[in-house]
């Protein structure tokens, strides 16, 4: 089954989240099992503070752009096709914000010799 990366994005921050959406996470993948689709991969990401961005070569502490969202986690779901990963995603708790579904791109992995 074709892959999709679902992006969560959230203006509240992680530790701020209300208990019943944590909750609701960790129900997920039996939500998307229960219609089909599995869940592959998931996990939070640290808070933005926490990046460092690279554009041109350059090092920089923090987020490069100022947003009301910030990317706070993501996970691959296995779907049909995009109108099923749609259904799927349509699942993913949200505080206040929203998320973004991307088909992924399948590359072979040279193995180290």
């Amino acid at each position: 089954m074709p892959q999709y990366a679902v992006l969560i994005f959230e203006r509240v921050a992680p530790e701020d989240l209300p208990p019943e959406v944590m909750e609701a996470h960790g129900r997920l993948p039996e939500r998307i099992a229960a219609l089909g689709g599995r869940e592959v991969a998931g996990m939070a990401l640290q808070p933005s503070e926490t990046a460092t961005s690279i554009r041109g070569g350059v090092v920089t502490d923090g987020p490069f752009i100022e947003t009301k969202e910030v990317l706070a986690g993501v996970f691959v779901i296995e779907a049909r096709d995009l109108d099923h990963a749609l259904a799927l995603a349509k699942l993913t708790p949200i505080a206040d914000g929203g998320v973004e579904v991307r088909p992924l791109l399948g590359f072979e992995v040279a193995e180290a010799s």
